[in-house]
């Protein structure tokens, strides 16, 4: 049994600790070996990186192994933010994709990512396979990345040519960059670093971009997590510069978050529900919606306004990706700021998730708050969600989940329960809609209670609540 442990996207570690180029390596041999066992060998693999400290050369010892088991590797040419090298992926026609990345976590971590044919998460059985094919760093093939160049086996190339070509496709970007709005970019950081100012160029809608050097240090945030308080310093300058809405994107631009003209920050099921009213109130479209079970009851709401199915998963995208492809959903999508739509990758983006909230503004004339009034107008009820993070040893997780196997609360901060459901973690559904879940996150040693109503004196009530059920407070 290997000793690296894929988590809800992939391997995660600490660098120079266990996140070694010897356990690189093996991760990748891991991965050919389950592509050849697909049936899949000789075909393209894309592999990419973020900003973090050495991912470059990570990406280079992982396309080396890949070379060497016969592949045919695309190595980008800079870091590259994780929606284009899951889009890449279907442009090249590959098998999959290896991402060295750790999205939002801190700085000394980071990532082994995989993708499959169609640019998505691995599914939680492909994802065991590839664990258990991971070999002693002895079995691990390779050749020099020079010598897998001169052959052709590895090829560096600039994929953001056709991701642009593409997402132009699916959005109007020239009504957006003509539309004379003041954005101010957060990409904290990271990959999504450049991306606004070269598709708003040209036009009258200007950009303020900050952070936006390489820093594998993440400064004036704890990490590049998209949510409060790493989000502060662009929500101010928000304010302090008259700009009509703050585009955030977390370390590797896959999640997206959003700060209104106030300066206020627009939560992550906000933004869901939001975009997923665009789609089928400005758009007009109709299909699938896909949640993890820790995001907003809202899209329910709209479901039953819409006419369109609403479908729960567990936690991660290595679950929303199948039901997405399955269903033909519009929109996928999970509480960390992750968001898929129809027509692109099923994979989240916050690249063209920004576009698209860009373009609701632009259509109906209106401002982040302004859009979130309507948005509570049409529902006919206001929500409130919040979030709690506990570090947690994983040698007390046993206890802490008999407790929470024993627990049956008839009742939480004096509102009935309807429901509880274990698909991942502990959801209690309420008898008002709302709901608190407890569950611990795949890839960290923290405990997470979460909790979304309709009444705002019982949002820290039920997180209190969350935290005795789980024996921290």
């Amino acid at each position: 049994m290997s000793d690296i442990i894929f988590g809800t996207d992939g391997w995660r570690g600490r660098i120079a600790e266990d996140y070694t180029f010897d356990n690189v390596r093996r991760c990748a041999q891991g991965y050919a070996r389950y592509l050849i066992d697909q049936g899949k060998g000789g075909g393209a693999v894309v592999v990419g990186y973020d900003r973090r400290f050495a991912a470059h050369l990570f990406a280079a010892a992982a396309a080396e192994v890949m070379a060497a088991n016969g592949f045919r590797v695309w190595l980008t040419d800079g870091p590259t933010p994780t929606p284009v090298i899951s889009y890449s992926v279907v442009e090249r026609q590959g098998a999959g994709a290896i991402n060295i990345t750790a999205s939002h976590n801190p700085p000394w971590d980071c990532g082994f990512k995989v993708r499959d044919e169609h640019g998505a998460a691995v599914a939680p059985d492909g994802l065991r396979r590839i664990e258990a094919a991971i070999p002693p760093i002895e079995q691990v093939r390779r050749m020099d990345l020079a010598d897998a160049q001169a052959e052709g086996r590895v090829q560096v190339w600039d994929p953001a040519p056709a991701y642009i070509d593409h997402i132009s496709r699916l959005v109007d970007i020239e009504r957006i960059r003509q539309a004379g709005l003041h954005l101010l970019v957060e990409p904290m950081w990271g990959n999504g670093i450049g991306w606004f100012p070269r598709l708003m160029a040209g036009g009258s809608t200007r950009v303020t971009e900050i952070h936006n050097v390489p820093n594998p240090l993440f400064p004036e945030m704890s990490r590049p997590e998209p949510i409060p308080p790493n989000v502060d310093v662009g929500l101010r300058k928000t304010v302090e510069l008259g700009a009509d809405v703050c585009l955030i994107m977390d370390g590797d631009a896959d999640r997206m978050g959003i700060g209104d003209e106030h300066g206020v920050f627009v939560n992550q099921l906000q933004v869901y529900a939001l975009l997923a009213y665009y789609l089928l109130e400005v758009r007009g479209e109709r299909g699938a919606i896909v949640k993890t079970l820790s995001t907003t009851s809202m899209l329910e709401k709209l479901g039953q306004l819409y006419g369109v199915p609403v479908y729960q998963t567990g936690v991660g995208f290595k679950y929303v990706a199948p039901k997405m492809l399955e269903t033909d959903a519009m929109i996928g999508g999970e509480e960390s700021g992750g968001y898929a739509f129809r027509g692109n990758v099923p994979e989240r983006d916050g690249i063209l998730g920004n576009l698209y909230f860009l373009d609701l503004m632009v259509r109906t004339g209106k401002s982040p708050s302004q859009l979130l009034a309507d948005l509570y107008a049409r529902l006919g009820a206001t929500y409130y969600y919040d979030r709690v993070d506990t570090r947690f040893p994983p040698a007390k997780r046993p206890e802490a989940q008999a407790r929470l196997d024993a627990a049956r609360p008839q009742r939480l901060a004096g509102l009935p329960v309807a429901q509880i459901d274990t698909t991942d973690g502990y959801k209690y559904v309420l008898a008002d809609g709302g709901w608190l879940l407890i569950r611990f996150s795949g890839t960290e040693p923290i405990v997470r209670v979460y909790c979304e109503t309709t009444d705002a004196s019982k949002v820290k009530p039920l997180l209190d609540e969350g935290l005795k059920l789980a024996g921290l407070a």
